[in-house]
């Protein structure tokens, strides 16, 4: 059953990753880099600072900090655990496949960091605008599943390995929105 999930895996990958062009190699690898968030990132910052204060602001940093750290060395422990070869390290399809990052790394695949870091944020980040932006969190979710979907255009991810991300960083940034939530309720430094 495993090795048959795994096998529709990688013949989703190979199909997905074909579909790939020259023309949008530069979009998607801008995409997939990970300064590329970086202006969105300090954008909503500074739309939090408008709307919460600095006090909650330093807080809230703090929070991401933590939850970025979180998602990161979880992503590190499953992928030390794991032991699954990227795609471009794969022998079997290592041929058939578009390979345009700047280059395969040792580390392995099982699963996404930036799938993982980037829906953590888009999480936590429509949560925390909700009450200001009701439907933000559906720009903040798109833009973390086309940062995710570059990990599969450039070739160094699954898409098993994306959708284990994506559903790992929804649930820690819902979760450390509930820090949040329970701070604010708890510090008088957050009590507006």
């Amino acid at each position: 059953m495993l090795e048959q999930l795994l096998e529709y895996d990688t013949q989703l990958f190979v199909y997905l990753n074909g579909l790939g062009s020259e023309t949008w190699d530069g979009f998607w690898l801008i995409i997939t880099n990970k300064l590329s968030s970086i202006p969105l990132y300090v954008f909503l910052l500074v739309v939090v600072y408008k709307k919460y204060g600095w006090q909650k602001l330093l807080v809230i940093v703090l929070i991401i900090v933590g939850m970025i750290t979180f998602t990161d060395q979880m992503t590190n422990v499953v992928k030390r655990s794991v032991l699954r070869f990227r795609p471009c390290a794969c022998e079997e399809i290592m041929d058939s496949i578009r390979f345009i990052a700047e280059r395969c790394s040792a580390n392995r695949s099982l699963f996404s960091g930036h799938a993982s870091n980037s829906m953590a944020a888009a999480v936590f980040g429509g949560l925390l605008l909700r009450p200001f932006f009701k439907n933000v969190i559906f720009i903040l979710l798109f833009w973390a599943a086309t940062v995710a979907y570059s990990r599969i255009y450039v070739g160094v991810h699954f898409p098993l390995d994306i959708i284990c991300g994506m559903a790992f960083g929804a649930l820690s940034g819902f979760g450390f929105y509930k820090l949040f939530d329970w701070l604010s309720k708890r510090l008088t430094i957050l009590k507006s």
